[in-house]
This record gives structure tokens, sequence and C-alpha cells, in this order.
């Protein structure tokens, strides 16, 4: 195992042995869900950088798995939309952690009388050979993990899951991301990576890694203010700008003109007529917007109407619209 995964099973076990709740941060409060208790615990082990989980990828009861389990509180709050034995399957390779998680799912067992322990089936394993069957899985969801992966491992681990995924299966993720370019003494660093700092990519490296896997449409579901790594308490020359980024990765067919990724941009047609129809496929109502990909949104853009406006990315796109 490569120095830095090492580092990075030595802290998780650490922080499974003994609590951290200053690890990682969520920048967003967690899912609030009628009938649902989190025991405390799970809540001071929440080790990740957003929300993953959304009533509107977990209709019917679906197959789930989740990569690094934590505490178990994401893989309690999925169990609430598959209750059934083994309908929520949770990996990692931290034989502690997954002791505390199994000892947490019990406990929240006795706060919740709609959960059976048993919906949740923990597996010893790595995300760069997940223990699942092929074409298996509905929703993958990952939080604050992928991150810490060097470039063969973040292919590896993106490419075990597209393996797993049913034809239109989902990745929910959030990862920490940084525009700034950073140091290599930064990146190498074993332990800032395994705390989920200096493996954050720039968002466009970050989104080019889940297409070139084969995913053909990505949502960018939230984009939100994480960490700051200042010269003062780091090797850096300049202060970095971390963010967290939720986005979900479709198993879709992979379009000829290259994948869509919704950013948040919208169309709005202004003009006379009762609508405008680009012959494409799009067609905007008069002064309604259309939620639209960035590719549609650049060749809308290319016509030169002046009564079509194309909106800024937003960083937060919840359905809808055409790509």
């Amino acid at each position: 195992m490569d120095s830095y995964l090492d580092a990075t099973a030595n802290l998780y076990r650490e922080a499974a042995i003994k609590p951290d709740v200053g690890l990682c941060c969520t920048t967003n409060p967690m899912n609030v869900l009628p009938g649902l208790e989190i025991p405390k615990i799970m809540q001071e082990m929440n080790y990740g950088c957003g929300s993953i989980v959304s009533a509107r990828d977990l209709s019917n009861s679906p197959n789930i798995l989740y990569v690094g389990v934590g505490g178990g509180m994401e893989l309690l709050q999925f169990s609430y939309f598959s209750r059934r034995t083994g309908g929520v399957i949770g990996v990692d390779i931290v034989d502690e952690m997954l002791n505390v998680c199994s000892n947490n799912l019990t406990e929240a067992e006795q706060l919740n009388p709609w959960f059976k322990r048993d919906f949740v089936d923990l597996r010893s394993g790595s995300a760069l050979d997940l223990p699942v069957e092929d074409n298996s899985i509905d929703i993958v969801g990952q939080n604050c993990l992928f991150n810490i992966f060097k470039e063969g491992d973040l292919k590896q681990a993106l490419s075990e899951v597209y393996r797993v995924l049913k034809p239109g299966g989902r990745l929910v993720m959030s990862d920490p991301i940084c525009d700034t370019l950073m140091n290599e003494q930064l990146r190498n660093d074993d332990r800032l990576r395994a705390l989920c700092l200096t493996g954050a990519l720039p968002l466009n490296d970050y989104l080019k890694a889940v297409t070139d896997i084969g995913f053909g449409t990505i949502e960018v579901r939230a984009r939100r203010p994480y960490r700051i790594i200042a010269p003062s308490h780091y090797q850096t020359d300049e202060l970095l700008y971390i963010e967290s980024v939720e986005i979900c990765a479709i198993k879709d067919p992979m379009p000829a003109d290259g994948p869509c990724i919704f950013t948040g941009k919208a169309a709005i047609y202004f003009g006379d007529e009762e609508y405008f129809d680009d012959d494409k496929g799009h067609v905007l109502l008069s002064n309604q917007p259309l939620a639209v990909c960035d590719k549609t949104a650049a060749n809308l853009a290319s016509i030169g109407r002046a009564d079509l406006f194309i909106s800024s990315s937003t960083w937060f796109y919840d359905g809808g619209g055409c790509c």
C-alpha cells in the first residue's frame, strides 16, 4: 500500500478509536427526516464535507453502496429510503471503523423503531477493489474520500464505481476542491492529504476525472466554503481557498459531443414570440428560465440573439431543464 494510503488508514483508525469532532465538518445542516433519530456518536463521527443523501435519488427502495463508512450516519440516512435487509452496503478498509460503525448502528436501532440493524451490510474492502458485483447498485455514495486519492488511484476508484453501478445508476459524492494549484510539498504531505486538504483538485480537473471514466451526465448540486490553507500555518507562499463540491454523476451513455455537465446555468428567452426553438431539442417559453447544461448554454450563446439571456453558473442544480 502507498504511504499516503497507510497514513489515511492510520488516521481513520485513530478517529474510530477516539472520535475527532473537528476532523472534518459538513458545511450545511444534516438532513432532518421525519422519524429519524441520529445517535450523538454518529454526529461526532460525521467525517464528511457535504451532504449527499437526497430523496430525489432514492425512490423505489434502491440498492445503495456507501464507500468509507465513518460513524454510520449516512448509512442510517440511506437506510431510511431502503428499509429492507441488505438494502444498504457499507464498505471500509479500516476494521476498527467497521466495528465502531456496527455498534453505532445497533444504537440507532434502539432509537428508531423503523430501523433494523440488518438493513446495513458492512463489508471489509477497498474503494480500489469494491467487494460488490457488476451492475448491481443503483446509488453509490462517498463523502470526503476520493479527494484523498492520487491520480491513478482516483481513476481506479471511479472505475470501480462505474463497474458496480447499474445503467442509469448514480454516484453521489462530496469532496474538497481548490482552483489554485498547490505546491508539491503540500500535495506530497501524506497526513495533510489524509486530512482531506491537499488532495483537493481544481473543479474542472475533478469533473474531467469523472467524465473520463464514462459518466455521461454530471450535476453540480452545491459548492460551498470549506477551509483555508494559510502561509502562517502551512508550507505555502500563498493563501489557498478550499471549497467543498457536491455532485451527482449519472451512468448515462456518453453523448457524441461530450458529457452534459450542469453547473446551474439557465437560458431565458424574452423576445416577442411565444417561444424560441433552436431546432436542436431546446424550446424556451417566453420569459421562463430553462436549466441547461454548460454545453447547451455555450451553443445558445453562440447564436448571438439579443433576446436570449444565458446566466452564469450558480453552482447549484436541482434537476429539470434540458441538455
